[in-house]
């Protein structure tokens, strides 16, 4: 089991940046694929990007593909999302989810545990 707790979110101008992190408990978090997950007011969740377990492999929804960059640090058991150029459209609650695969998949049904998520808000 492993408990989730996303941190970094907050009030930002559109343009700007901003890094989120996922901090897991426990002493397998290299063993999870992880990913982040959004959702918008009044939106499906959509799927942001993934990551395998030992980083090597990752994906992105093709809409954020250039802007937006994953990455962890199995040491610190914690995996971050950087945002830059910020849209008023990339305002929503951030997930982090982890899973019990080695791979970088966009699939939410394989990600049994979430954090609680952290609110984005991107002003023009």
């Amino acid at each position: 089991q492993v408990h989730l707790v996303e941190s970094g979110g907050g009030l930002v101008q559109a343009g700007g940046s901003l890094r989120l992190a996922c901090t897991a408990s426990g002493r397998t978090f290299s063993t999870y694929g992880m990913a982040w997950f959004r959702r918008a007011p009044g939106k499906e969740r959509e799927f942001v990007a993934a990551i395998s377990t030992s980083g090597g492999s990752t994906s992105y929804a093709d809409s954020l593909k250039g802007r937006f960059t994953i990455s962890r640090d199995n040491a610190k058991n914690t995996m971050y999302l950087q945002m830059n150029s910020l849209k008023p459209e990339d305002t929503a609650v951030y997930y982090c989810a982890a899973g019990h695969t080695g791979w970088a998949t966009y699939n939410a049904g394989v990600y049994g545990y979430w954090g609680q998520g952290t609110q984005v808000t991107v002003v023009s």
